[in-house]
């Protein structure tokens, strides 16, 4: 073989090598674990998801430092976790929100990934904010910072006194329905309408606010 057709060999096998790494998730596929991570190599839209993932984590990490980069290792071994429990999904009814709702394992996969990386992205501005401030129940005093962030599916973070949640829009945006946990957010225009449960006594705040 000559030198020239030698080197066209070693192209093609390179190419091809990178267009299967392109095409496979960030963890290994030989070495794929349970129901889930298995449908996750066998399906391509969820591949995409898993190094989508992938990317913003490590431009997450970036950003951590000290014990915040412990605690977002910690975060992703725990949702990893989470995500794999998704084989439980299969013809039941499995929450994802407070209304958004999947029977398929391949759906639970999917919507656990779009929460994450979207939710990834807020909590650590990797894309910019519109951020916001409502006065809630006439009271300049009682105020929410809200901001916005243009994910998939867009994401709030909500923020009153020293708490701070994160919410995702659920169903078609002109709703302008927010979920997160124990917290919901309907905006309409420049009124925003919130339920706040508050753990600790079993009781919810119903703000009414408007964005200044």
């Amino acid at each position: 073989m000559s030198r020239r057709s030698l080197l066209t060999w070693v192209y093609i096998i390179s190419t091809a090598l990178s267009v299967a790494h392109a095409k496979a998730p960030a963890f290994d596929c030989a070495k794929a674990q349970g129901d889930v991570e298995r449908l996750i190599c066998g399906n391509e839209a969820l591949t995409a998801l898993d190094r989508k993932l992938d990317d913003i984590y490590r431009s997450a990490a970036v950003k951590a430092r000290g014990k915040l980069a412990t605690q977002l290792r910690a975060e992703q071994r725990g949702w990893v976790k989470g995500r794999n429990e998704c084989w439980k999904a299969e013809g039941q009814r499995t929450w994802i929100t407070a209304s958004w709702t999947v029977d398929t394992v391949a759906g639970c996969v999917e919507a656990q990934y779009r929460l994450r990386i979207s939710e990834l992205q807020a909590v650590w501005r990797i894309l910019p904010p519109l951020t916001m401030v409502a006065t809630c129940q006439n009271h300049p005093a009682n105020e929410l910072v809200i901001n916005q962030f243009d994910t998939d599916p867009a994401t709030l973070r909500l923020e009153r006194g020293d708490r701070t949640v994160t919410l995702w829009q659920v169903g078609q945006p002109e709703r302008g329905l927010f979920e997160g946990q124990n917290v919901s957010l309907v905006r309409k225009d420049r009124a925003v309408a919130v339920n706040w449960l508050d753990t600790t006594t079993g009781m919810a705040d119903e703000l009414h606010c408007m964005v200044r």
